[in-house]
């Protein structure tokens, strides 16, 4: 792949606002989690686990700079392993 068809790298301006973002919806956690309605706090508390899952896997560890075999190999075995998991269980 040559430089030129390769993205930039984030700033270290971009790992900042990335760690705010990643402590602003940690913050929400923490509030959410004193929800007394169950039903509202579980999907809430998921889908913001999620979130912080994309923004660490995509940004922190680089994958949307991987060659699309890596990120395929990585999401194949996001997939497989709570498969796994239930199979085990």
């Amino acid at each position: 792949m040559s430089e030129a068809a390769h993205p930039p790298h984030p700033t270290p301006r971009d790992y900042w606002l990335i760690a705010v973002v990643l402590a602003v919806i940690t913050a929400a956690e923490v509030a959410v989690a004193y929800i007394d309605f169950e039903a509202v706090v579980v999907p809430l508390l998921f889908a913001m686990a999620i979130a912080k899952f994309v923004i660490v896997v995509g940004w922190y560890m680089h994958l949307r700079y991987e060659k699309k075999v890596y990120r395929r190999l990585f999401y194949i075995g996001l997939v497989a392993a709570p498969i796994l998991f239930g199979v085990v269980l």
